[in-house]
């Protein structure tokens, strides 16, 4: 019998419908990297999120392992390149978080065009200030979606509804066929959007993608809106640029370090930096960690472990 090792929090039923397909499920969510290192070599199967770092040193030892299967969208934490040179299927299930990835962004877009956070704090301060949080409508906008995938997609879909052009880039060219958006070339974008949406992986070419440099090609004045991974963003730079009022604002789900216990001195001052700027808009990775999206991952993949396994 296949045997699978599951190191992060699933949902739980994940344990039986592996079972179901004839493999021996190992959940073990509090194993250490070590005690991966230590026992991945009777594995043929494993099942991450992102607690370790998926390189050569685990690689090396996984001497039986024919799959590893990712519970989100992004691979940035698995050497890609060393799993394939092994023959190993990597599976990953953007599909699972793509509708709350594209509702969390929405969510976020709207608070922050009117001002939501601010106001909330404000009012609890027995503040009343209307004119000072006077918002703009998303309708009448050209959004611009940096990223075409499962999530980008997702996002335009949901933007058709507030009337607004919506063009897209993807460097896979993606769109073809498609009603939500209107491929674009970044040139176009950098014309014409008012609201940028990043939706991208993070990889060599993308990492500090945009930086003061991207940013001040932009004709308009922009929102920034970002819930695919923080090194795609050089924070410094762009929070210069909202300094400067290139940047209207931005919505961040994603730091770059995000163990903000963990700091070091330079990094507690960008943090204490970003936390006073009224113009940022924060929330903790969670855009894509909703209760369905839990279930959701795990359906695909299992569907994709029964395929690898046919």
């Amino acid at each position: 019998m296949k045997k699978i090792l599951i190191i992060d929090d699933m949902h739980q039923s994940i344990i039986a419908e592996l079972e179901a397909v004839g493999l021996e499920v190992d959940y073990k969510p509090e194993i250490t990297e070590k005690e991966v290192q230590n026992c991945i070599q009777d594995y043929d199967g494993l099942v991450v999120r992102s607690k370790i770092f998926i390189d050569e040193i685990i690689l090396n030892k996984a001497t039986k392992l024919k799959f590893i299967a990712r519970a989100g969208a992004g691979l940035d934490q698995i050497v890609e390149e060393e799993v394939k040179k092994r023959n190993i299927i990597l599976l990953n299930a953007p599909e699972g978080n793509r509708d709350a990835v594209a509702e969390h962004a929405i969510g976020m877009l709207l608070a922050l065009m009117n001002n939501m956070h601010r106001a909330d704090y404000e009012v609890r301060q027995g503040i009343w200030k209307r004119e000072a949080n006077r918002g703009f409508e998303i309708g009448g906008k050209t959004v611009a979606i940096i990223g075409y995938g499962h999530t980008g997609k997702a996002f335009a879909k949901r933007m058709k509804a507030f009337d607004c052009e919506i063009l897209a880039f993807d460097i896979h060219h993606t769109l073809h066929g498609d009603s939500f958006a209107k491929e674009a070339t970044m040139a176009e974008i950098y014309e014409q959007a008012d609201i940028v949406s990043l939706h991208i992986p993070l990889t060599f070419h993308t990492k500090y993608l945009v930086d003061a440099y991207y940013l001040e090609k932009f004709k308009k004045k922009i929102w920034l809106v970002n819930t695919s991974r923080g090194p795609v963003i050089n924070l410094n730079e762009l929070l210069d640029k909202i300094d400067e009022g290139k940047v209207l604002g931005a919505a961040l789900d994603v730091l770059e370090n995000e163990k903000i216990a963990d700091f070091k001195q330079n990094q507690s001052q960008l943090f204490n930096r970003m936390i006073s700027n009224p113009k940022l808009l924060l929330t903790p990775h969670v855009a894509g960690w909703t209760f369905e999206s839990y279930q959701k991952i795990n359906d695909a993949l299992i569907s994709k472990i029964k395929k690898i396994l046919e």
